[in-house]
Order: C-alpha cells, then sequence, then structure tokens
C-alpha cells in the first residue's frame, strides 16, 4: 500500500515585528512556538523505568525523542511530522507483535520525496535517517547525498561501479538521490537506466540496513514513477513537500538570524516582508523557499558589514546586532530582484538557489 502526504498545513504564527516590544532591541528576536507532546515516548519511559529494564532501552527511548525535538523545531511540515510519528509507531509495534509471535508486517521505509527546492526534503531525509538509527533500524543512522553525475558514469560497467560504491557508503543508513528523474531522461540506451536497476537490486540485497529516498520536482518525478512503473510500489512512502508560505518564510528569516546572533530592526522586518510577497508573485513555484531566505539572510549579513565599515563609528554589540531595512533592500535587489530580471529577458537562467 502506498502512502501519500499532502502538506497543507496553517499553524498560528506571530510576526516578530507585530510584538509590543521595541524590535530594536540588541536581543535575539524571540518567536513562540508551539512543542507538541509526545505522549507515546513518554508512556513508554514510564513503561521502562518501571518494568526495570536495563539502560540501553532508556537511552534508546531518550534518543528517539532527542530527534522529536529537532523534527518539532522544524518551521511547518505538520502532516509530515505526524507521518514520520506514525512511521516511528507503526515499526516499534510490528517489532512487539514478532517478539510476542504474532503475525507482523515487514517494515519497508524507502520513500519518495517530491517537492520544490528549498522545501525541506533534505532536511527531512538527515532526521529521519537518525530517527531509524535510534529506533534500530538502521545500524549508523547517516545520509549520503548523490545525483546524476555521482552514479551515471561515461562507459559501459562504469554506471554500475558507482552505483554500488554510493550504495556501499551508504548502508546502515539512508542513501538520498536528488533529482532522480534526471536518471530517466537519456532514453533507452542511457546508462541512468542502469543506475536505476543496480538501485533496485540494492534495495533488495541490503534490505535489513539501508534506505533509499528518490527526491525530485513534483511534475517531474510523476513522469519518472510513471515511466517507470516497477518503481512505484517499491517505494511505500510518498510525501509531498509543498512551497512554504510567506509565513513561515518570515519564520525561517528568524529563525536563521537568531541562529547567528543578529535582528533586524521593526522596518527590517516590514522590508522583508514587503520583499517576500513580491518574490512570491513573481516567481510564484520557482521562487527557492527556504533557500532563498538563506541566500537574503547571509547577504543581508555581508551588507550590514560594509555599512558599519564605512560608517567609522564605534562597534559595540548593540551596533553589531541590528540589521536595518537598507540591509534587506540591497540584499533582496542583488541577490533576487536583478536575477530575476535577468532571468525574464533571457539572458542568465535563475541560478541563486543552487
Amino acid at each position: 500500500m502506498v502512502i501519500k502526504i499532502s502538506l497543507n498545513s496553517e499553524s498560528k504564527i506571530n510576526y516578530p515585528f507585530e510584538k509590543k516590544s521595541d524590535p530594536t532591541k540588541k536581543t535575539p528576536c524571540k518567536i513562540d512556538v508551539d512543542k507538541k507532546n509526545l505522549p507515546a515516548v513518554a508512556k513508554k519511559r514510564d513503561l521502562v523505568k518501571e518494568s526495570g529494564k536495563e539502560s540501553g532501552e532508556e537511552e534508546k527511548i531518550d534518543g528517539i525523542k532527542a530527534v522529536f525535538d529537532e523534527i518539532e523545531e522544524l518551521i511547518g511540515l505538520g502532516e509530515v511530522k505526524t507521518m514520520i510519528y506514525e512511521v516511528q509507531a507503526f515499526t516499534e509495534i510490528q517489532k512487539i507483535r514478532k517478539e510476542e509471535n504474532m503475525l507482523y508486517e515487514p517494515t519497508v521505509l524507502h520513500a519518495i520525496f517530491k517537492g520544490n527546492p528549498g522545501s525541506g526534503k533534505t532536511t527531512v531525509a538527515r532526521l529521519m535517517a537518525k530517527l531509524y538509527k535510534e529506533m534500530g533500524v538502521l545500524s549508523k543512522g547517516h545520509l549520503v547525498e548523490v545525483e546524476r553525475a555521482d552514479l551515471v558514469g561515461e562507459y559501459i560497467g562504469h554506471t554500475a561501479q558507482k552505483t554500488k560504491e554510493n550504495i556501499k557508503k551508504a548502508l546502515g543508513g539512508v542513501l538520498f538521490v536528488d533529482e532522480a528523474y534526471s536518471l530517466s531522461r537519456g532514453g533507452e540506451k542511457d546508462f541512468g537506466r542502469e543506475a536505476i536497476d543496480v538501485l533496485v537490486k540494492g534495495m533488495e540485497d541490503y534490505k535489513n540496513d539501508f534506505v533509499l529516498i528518490l527526491a525530485g520536482y513534483n511534475k517531474e518525478m510523476n513522469q519518472f514513477l510513471r515511466s517507470n512503473p516497477g518503481l512505484n510500489s517499491r517505494f511505500p512512502l510518498h510525501i509531498d513537500f509543498p512551497d512554504y508560505t510567506q509565513k513561515e518564510l518570515i519564520l525561517i528569516a528568524d529563525y536563521m538570524y537568531k541562529a547567528r546572533e543578529y535582528c533586524p530592526t521593526l522596518p527590517a522586518w516590514r522590508e522583508l516582508e514587503k520583499s517576500i510577497m513580491r518574490i512570491l508573485a513573481e516567481q510564484s513555484n520557482k521562487h527557492g523557499n527556504a533557500r532563498t531566505i538563506r541566500n537574503i539572510v547571509e547577504a543581508s549579513m555581508r551588507e550590514q558589514a560594509v555599512r558599519l565599515m564605512k560608517s567609522q563609528r564605534h562597534l559595540d554589540r548593540t551596533i553589531l546586532y541590528e540589521i536595518d531595512e537598507t540591509d534587506i533592500y540591497n540584499a533582496v535587489h542583488k541577490r533576487v530582484f536583478r536575477t530575476i530580471q535577468k532571468s525574464n529577458s533571457e539572458v542568465v537562467p535563475i541560478k541563486q538557489y543552487q
């Protein structure tokens, strides 16, 4: 059975600049983030303590909870989080049923991730790898990221060799193939199809300690699966990653600024909000999501650095914290809008999100 998950969660979000406190104070802005309780984990922890099991089981519970805490820190992705809890619960219950000599379902965790760049696919894959390790499904829990160039060779036999090498690197963890649809774009004689065959064989040969995730754009991945009918049934988890909303992009920006010990002023937040609205309007579903925000945040930090060096002011912590509206404006217009104009005139394709 294929589980298809569509993400359309609308969480209540407070803008940083909607707070009554002075946003220009030089401490990291605070965002209220609702935390979900993990009752299943908590109850299991209590059962472990009551039964007097070894500390190894408690360490496992602590490890799972730590990964869930990281998952809850992610902005948006509500239904993805729900799915991860369901997978964890289902896997644990099947283990218990097996121990009780009951009928149980084998755990198959290979997945298809569909969504635009910057929508959280790689981040979620990395966290799922860590979770599977803590659950005891994988022995290492690492993530190996590859694309077509890492798998497809230039002559007969080279593709199989390269693909097998990457599978071996990923054993005990997750192999994440980005833009997986490109493997079937070269026609019948293209070596990409050989890579697909080797990946499928690897799924069978190492099914007890290897997870494969194929990722890419929605439309292209759907075409890829239709052109390879046997693949669809091998991936029980199909997850759609929608573009982030304007509010979620604001929250992502705030998270990134806080992580770097910067704090935009009230006018800066308003400038960023206005810029994001324009980006969403002009680039539709090609705006890069969190990658665009990261680019803007990092570019605004550079703009601030240039501005402060030119000012020849005494630089204390208060000044060093502050990102103002000119930093945001310059960052956005140099990093995003100028590239959009070039793209629209067919001079230079959009590359800033790569």
